[in-house]
């Protein structure tokens, strides 16, 4: 069985749900359309022509990606032009094109923890909080027969998370009533008959940006036709969600050791370095893509160095003034994103028995080069 489209999608905002998307960004659909069976995803950072056509030769149903194919209002569609002629091949092949981008920057376990994952920070926080995840608790009924199945379903859906410690939950033993009624078909019981069942309440937290996600696996884990269940919320802080992250090196090195780690890291042929590349480093900032806007966010928040792309000239100045070296490796570094995402979606994907498969896209997209 092949999964829908929109439930890929459902996958994809279980990660990066929408609404941590920074205002106005252009998110979402783009091109086609989700109703339809996919038989093979692509995860792509660039939608550009070369990529539509891998996507082509592949026999690819939806492109996932994390830049815009449609960025700014199209004056016209042109199939004479290139950017007329990539949506007239997505158009002709029916692939569809969904965009996730400050919402998987955003994203707890998305991109800007990708990228900090990879250059080996620890400690790490979010560097930029704009929302929080607000916690909810989840109370539910289960027959003693599915207390493991439903405890499972709903743990892999983000429920029962504490730090750093998952399936968190405590269930006590009890006695459900129910009475079935005419034109119910109940998993246990008889029509018209009370019924006393041992089951178990199981309580956990959820966060609420996981809610939907978490009540969905509940419902298909659990036996019954019509499953008691209550959601509260909580005067509890919830998790942090923003731009960019901060942490520490395991061992302090220089700026020029951890140019060299960065570009090892990433494949690079080169970056741009601001600062004194004797200097020694601890503290590390890192945000994917254009990071101009967040070099003083970095030094407030007492960064040795701010990893990031599209540094401006009087940004490094500024940076230097500010006691911050900076390291540039390019705006394409978020091409981690490619194999990330795309792992996650093949894990998600297998865990609801689709046949769905998912691939990572080979075409390098970094317009620049070193010589």
């Amino acid at each position: 069985m092949f999964a829908n489209g929109q439930t890929v999608i459902q996958y994809v905002e279980q990660l990066a749900p929408k609404r941590i998307a920074v205002e106005g960004d252009k998110i979402g659909l783009h091109v086609g359309t989700l109703q339809k069976p996919i038989r093979k995803v692509m995860v792509a950072l660039d939608v550009l022509e070369e990529v539509v056509d891998e996507a082509i030769a592949e026999e690819v149903d939806l492109i996932v990606a994390h830049h815009a194919v449609i960025f700014r209002p199209l004056k016209h569609l042109r199939t004479d032009l290139p950017a007329g002629r990539v949506y007239e091949k997505l158009l002709k092949h029916n692939i569809a094109v969904y965009t996730a981008h400050t919402n998987l920057d955003a994203a707890e376990g998305g991109l800007n923890d990708w990228l900090a994952e990879a250059i080996g920070l620890v400690d790490v926080e979010v560097l930029d909080p704009a929302s929080e995840d607000p916690y909810q608790k989840l109370v539910v009924f289960v027959p003693l027969t599915h207390q493991e199945a439903v405890l499972q379903a709903i743990a892999r859906a983000g429920a029962g998370w504490i730090g750093n410690y998952s399936h968190c939950s405590f269930q006590t033993v009890g006695t459900g009533t129910f009475m079935p009624r005419s034109g119910t078909n109940p998993y246990i019981g008889t029509e018209g008959k009370l019924e006393r069942v041992e089951e178990v309440r199981l309580e956990t937290i959820i966060p609420a940006s996981r809610q939907s996600a978490v009540v969905r696996a509940m419902k298909e884990a659990h036996p019954y036709e019509e499953v008691a269940y209550d959601i509260y919320p909580l005067e509890l802080a919830g998790k942090r969600l923003g731009i960019g992250r901060i942490g520490r090196l395991s061992e302090p090195m220089t700026l020029r050791q951890l140019s060299e780690l960065v570009k090892r890291s990433f494949s690079l042929e080169g970056l741009r370095v601001v600062g004194k590349l004797d200097d020694p480093v601890a503290k590390v900032a890192v945000v994917g893509g254009d990071g101009n806007s967040f070099v003083s966010k970095a030094a407030f928040r007492g960064a040795d160095v701010l990893i990031t792309g599209d540094i401006y000239y009087h940004t490094a100045h500024d940076a230097l003034a500010d006691g911050l070296r900076l390291i540039d490796p390019g705006h394409n570094i978020e091409k981690i994103m490619k194999q990330k995402l795309a792992e996650y979606l093949v894990e998600r994907l297998a865990a609801g028995g689709y046949q769905t498969s998912v691939i990572a896209s080979q075409i390098h997209t970094d317009p620049f080069q070193f010589l």
